[in-house]
């Protein structure tokens, strides 16, 4: 990272503690710097902001959050904070039928590189997350050995509501659970993928 970078870096990190609070409760397992894949509700275009302020900034270093491509690179501005700050993984959400959506996630994971990802693919406003889709599966059953981080986030919605581009200061919290148990042998893709879900609005009531 170049130090304009993560001069930028620290500075936004300022402002999303600033504006939100960014508090990450570590409810079921400590801060720690191994590979991981923190999967989590989604609310807002800060979700991921917010899980990467409240990380401690040696985890921040590893972990690589998942960003659309057609939003985030529509500008040069975004394009640059998202590539040298976050060091964002991009995905296409239209694609060709010969595209893996997985493929650039699989090459992070590859290079050891930690992943913040929120398997419903979409933002929602409702309470409580959709159903989970299929990439959280497919990962979890080629890299069994990096570990599965459920994350609650609270309040983000109220920050920045789909469709709002200024951001209302509101505290948010992140909490952190129990690494989730590996895929289960016999275990089929919705089994797994509920279970997931279920691991990640338990932690609702450890937040409220």
């Amino acid at each position: 990272m170049s130090v304009a970078a993560d001069s930028v870096g620290l500075l936004l990190s300022f402002l999303a503690r600033l504006i939100t609070g960014a508090q990450g409760h570590w409810y079921g397992c400590p801060p720690k710097a191994e590979q991981r894949i923190y999967f989590a509700n989604h609310q807002s275009h800060l979700d991921w902001v917010l899980i990467w302020a409240a990380l401690p900034r040696d985890l921040r270093a590893m972990t690589r959050p998942i960003a659309a491509k057609d939003y985030w690179t529509a500008s040069p501005l975004r394009h640059w904070i998202t590539r040298e700050v976050f060091n964002a993984v991009y995905v296409a959400r239209q694609r060709t039928d010969d595209q893996d959506p997985l493929e650039p996630l699989v090459e992070a994971l590859r290079s050891g590189d930690s992943l913040v990802i929120f398997p419903e693919g979409t933002r929602s406003n409702r309470g409580d997350p959709q159903a989970f889709k299929s990439g959280l599966y497919h990962l979890a059953e080629q890299f069994p050995a990096v570990q599965l981080i459920p994350a609650w986030i609270d309040n983000v919605q109220r920050v920045m509501p789909k469709g709002e581009v200024v951001p209302v200061p509101i505290l948010c919290l992140v909490t952190f659970g129990a690494p989730l148990a590996p895929l289960q042998p016999g275990e089929d893709k919705r089994d797994f993928l509920d279970r997931a879900r279920d691991a990640v609005v338990d932690l609702k009531a450890v937040a409220a």
